[in-house]
């Protein structure tokens, strides 16, 4: 009887596992349609205003085309006028002149002929023209304005965004085991820099021998994570993931099939590393990088945190192995790029 109480024990708890685990899984459902309802309405809200101003534009560029177009047709309606006009003087002239040859009053022909020799004055109409109004450029223009509208529209959109992934942020720190030698690391785990000068340490596999990166000490292998690092007064960076078993004492290109996703900076601009690499814009200096992961949906994104905008999306991705947040400082270039790489709190006032 004892052993079946605790059969029965054990089966009861076995049963309310199995219902928190439906529990956990209707929220999971519930907290996915507030989701997807919100990003629906935001997405009807954003291209609802786009469809507005596209309208807009599309109507504005219409009333201008006719304007200009009205604006020929009345010239050349004023044009035949006066000319309809001066082919009606002309033409009585003429009359005139045919009538007056056929006189046989010769002092009548010499009194009318003083009035007839000179022409009802005309204009010169060598040189009037009616130019067709020109379009050139219009359309562009039309669309740089809808381009300046979508830019903002996309800001909006992106600092909504950031809002929404800054929810999944996690505290993580340097892991000096996994640090080159040459880099120099803060107490507290937070700041990288190239020291310049190879440290003697003790050998570790999990230590980078030949490329100056570091990993954190924590990694992801479910759900979803953020983080932020401040790269203010840097003039190079990679800042990014890697996957667990990324080689480490040795040479090895830095692309997502070698297993990392990153972001590289340096004075040529700004590129996602791939095979081969995406170039991306590069609006301003970048202050501080956000790096947003979605382990099961395979998405490493990444965000300017100070102007708030998206940068680049690698997507399509199955992750295997634990993730941990990758950051290189680069070599320091005789000072040049001294500055350190900075793990920075989300900042929610922003």
């Amino acid at each position: 009887m004892a052993h079946l109480g605790k059969i029965e024990a054990e089966v009861q708890q076995m049963i309310q596992e199995r219902k928190n685990h439906i529990l956990e899984i209707k929220d999971t459902v519930k907290r996915s349609k507030a989701d997807a309802d919100r990003e629906m309405a935001d997405g009807v809200q954003v291209l609802t205003a786009l469809i507005c101003c596209i309208e807009k534009y599309q109507d504005d560029l219409n009333q201008m085309v006719k304007e200009r177009l009205k604006s020929t047709e009345k010239q050349a309606e004023d044009l035949i006028k006066e000319l309809e006009q001066e082919i009606e003087d002309l033409t009585n002239r003429s009359s005139e002149v045919k009538q007056l040859s056929h006189t046989k009053d010769h002092l009548h022909f010499l009194q009318a002929f003083k009035s007839l020799k000179n022409p009802p004055p005309t204009r010169d109409w060598t040189t009037v023209e009616v130019r067709p109004p020109s379009y050139v450029g219009t359309l562009r223009r039309s669309l740089d304005q809808l381009e300046e509208t979508l830019n903002m529209e996309m800001k909006k959109l992106g600092d909504a965004e950031l809002k929404r992934v800054q929810q999944y942020e996690v505290d993580v720190t340097l892991d000096p085991d996994t640090a080159s030698s040459s880099l120099i690391l803060s107490e507290d785990g937070k700041q990288v820099h190239h020291g310049g000068v190879r440290k003697k340490l003790p050998d570790n596999p999990k230590r980078f021998t030949k490329y100056i990166n570091v990993l954190t000490r924590q990694s992801f292998s479910s759900g979803r994570f953020y983080f932020e690092v401040q790269v203010k007064d840097k003039t190079a960076w990679y800042i990014g993931v890697a996957r667990e078993s990324i080689v480490r004492n040795g040479e090895t290109v830095i692309t997502p099939e070698n297993g990392y996703w990153t972001l590289y900076y340096d004075e040529d601009g700004l590129l996602f590393s791939d095979n081969p690499d995406v170039c991306l814009p590069l609006r301003a200096e970048i202050q501080k990088v956000g790096v947003f992961v979605d382990y099961d949906e395979g998405l490493v994104s990444f965000y300017d945190v100070e102007a708030r905008v998206h940068i680049y999306s690698a997507t399509g991705f199955t992750f295997t192995e634990p993730l941990y947040p990758f950051l290189s400082p680069c070599l320091h270039e005789e000072g040049t790029n001294s500055a350190p790489l900075i793990l920075s709190p989300v900042n929610q006032t922003d």
